[in-house]
Formats: C-alpha cells, sequence, structure tokens
C-alpha cells in the first residue's frame, strides 16, 4: 500500500524553484533542495522522478507565476508601449517580496545553452518564440513598419529582454529604468 504524502506538492515546488531561481540548476544540490523543501531524497525522487524532473517542475511553476503579466501583455492593444509595460512589469515581478532577482526562463536559457537538453531547450525555445512573436504582434500595430523592420526590433527587444533579465539581478532600480527608457528611445 502506498503512503500518503505528507506534504503539498504545489508548496515543495515553489520552493525548489526559489531555490533553482537563485543557484541555477547545476549548482542546486539535492542536499539543497532536501533542506528548502522540508522533504526528504526519497520523496523527491518519488514524486518527481530525479532533480531533472524537479527542475522541469518548477520552470512549470514559474510561468504560472509570471503567467499574469504574459496575460496582461497578450491582451494589451497599444503596440509599442505595451512593450515597455511588459519590459517594467518583468523586472517587478522579480522585486516581489520573496521572488528572486532576474528571470528563472533566461537563467535557465543561459545555462542550459549548448548542453544537449531537449526537454529544458524545447521549453525554453517555445518560451523565447511566443515573446518575439508577441514582440511581432505589438509592433505590427505600427502600420508604418515594414516586415523586416519588425523583424529587426523584435530581435533587438529578444536581446534587450534577456540584457534586462541579467541586469535586473545586480543593477539599481534607476539604472533598470534608465535601460529601459533607452531601449525604448531607440526605436
Amino acid at each position: 500500500m502506498a503512503r500518503k504524502k505528507e506534504y503539498n506538492e504545489d508548496v515543495v515546488v515553489e520552493k525548489a524553484m526559489n531555490l533553482f531561481w537563485r543557484n541555477g540548476y547545476e549548482t542546486t544540490s539535492m542536499q539543497m533542495l532536501e533542506k528548502e523543501m522540508g522533504i526528504n531524497k526519497f520523496s523527491i525522487y518519488s514524486s518527481f522522478g530525479n532533480k531533472h524532473g524537479l527542475f522541469l517542475e518548477s520552470l512549470k511553476s514559474y510561468n504560472k507565476k509570471v503567467n499574469s503579466i504574459f496575460e496582461e501583455f497578450k491582451n494589451s492593444n497599444n503596440g509599442l508601449e505595451d512593450i515597455k509595460a511588459f519590459f517594467y512589469n518583468s523586472v517587478r515581478i522579480c522585486n516581489v517580496n520573496g521572488n528572486q532577482k532576474g528571470c528563472l526562463v533566461t537563467n535557465t536559457y543561459n545555462e542550459f545553452s549548448g548542453k544537449e537538453d531537449d526537454q529544458i531547450n524545447n521549453q525554453m525555445n517555445a518560451f523565447m518564440d511566443n515573446l518575439k512573436e508577441l514582440f511581432i504582434e505589438k509592433l505590427k500595430k505600427d502600420s508604418n513598419k515594414d516586415d523586416e523592420t519588425v523583424l529587426k526590433q523584435a530581435n533587438y527587444l529578444l536581446l534587450a529582454k534577456h540584457g534586462l533579465a541579467a541586469a535586473s539581478r545586480v543593477n539599481t532600480e534607476k539604472e533598470i529604468e534608465d535601460y529601459i527608457e533607452m531601449t525604448f528611445k531607440n526605436l
């Protein structure tokens, strides 16, 4: 007869997500996860298969956490101003008490680039492709831009968003604000 879990999976995944967010995948050990989550290795393996499975669940949890700013972004209709608001909102969510600085997806994208991990790479590529498509959709609201300009600006904004995520880990709020304002001044 299987034992009943004495923990809430959503709660322990959120704790693991925060640990991965702070330290990255490679640096986070099973011992660190046990301590942070308050459960033993057997329970982690039983529920998630292994550290990798837990990390995949952590990415899903992160996506749920940031879903509100993506929904707001998707449903807005003000073109470039919507993208700028999205940049500000993406920084704000990381400054909420209990959240980490930076973006877990960007951190993961950087950590796993060049590694052969199809599951992680597929999730990261899907996230980045979706974000780029949203940028393109918003940029096309300006009928003065041709498709080539829209694509170049979408690529620029995707890289700027990566830079913003990295900068938000170490730079001041004023520096971040200046970065965002200058990014959009140049469009």
